[in-house]
């Protein structure tokens, strides 16, 4: 049997562009064919992200939680040398 490599071949990028080519052309028409069903609803749909940011974003940015753990570390250290 003959043995060959693959190695050489081609990245296939000519069907990657075709698949972008039609998401977007698909994209296009839904935007442009449902606005005026998707428009009336955007009010709504702000209002759900605000409790769904609450709920995913976490407790980080507060700031908050960060000093309370300081404070816990220096009295910590001041215990532990006297």
């Amino acid at each position: 049997m003959a043995e060959h490599s693959h190695e050489n071949r081609g990245s296939g990028g000519g069907g990657r562009w075709v698949f972008w080519a039609f998401l977007l052309i698909a994209g296009y028409f839904l935007i442009t064919e449902h606005r005026a069903h998707v428009v009336q609803y955007l009010p709504f749909l702000l209002l759900a992200a605000c409790p769904l940011l609450h709920f995913f974003h976490g407790h980080g940015g507060h700031g908050g939680h960060g000093a309370d753990d300081k404070e816990q570390g220096k009295k910590t250290d001041k215990d532990q040398t006297s």
